[in-house]
């Protein structure tokens, strides 16, 4: 379990996208601190939860050298 501590001017995808590399993944963020689930923007200093996400395989790796 990974927390991250909100900044000023913070929203869940923006969240997804700089912690966890695509904004895609807010909804996982949203679902699991469901009591912050009607912010838009946080204020700083609130704690969220991240979910753990394993890394894809091949990512990162040119499209010629994916299996």
């Amino acid at each position: 379990m990974r927390i991250y501590t909100t900044k000023q001017g913070d929203m869940f995808d923006s969240i997804a996208h700089s912690q966890l590399g695509h904004d895609v993944y807010a909804d996982m963020i949203v679902g699991l601190n469901r009591q912050y689930h009607d912010v838009y923007i946080f204020p700083a200093g609130i704690e969220l939860v991240l979910p753990e996400i394993a890394p894809e395989p091949d990512a990162g790796l040119p499209p010629w050298k994916q299996v």
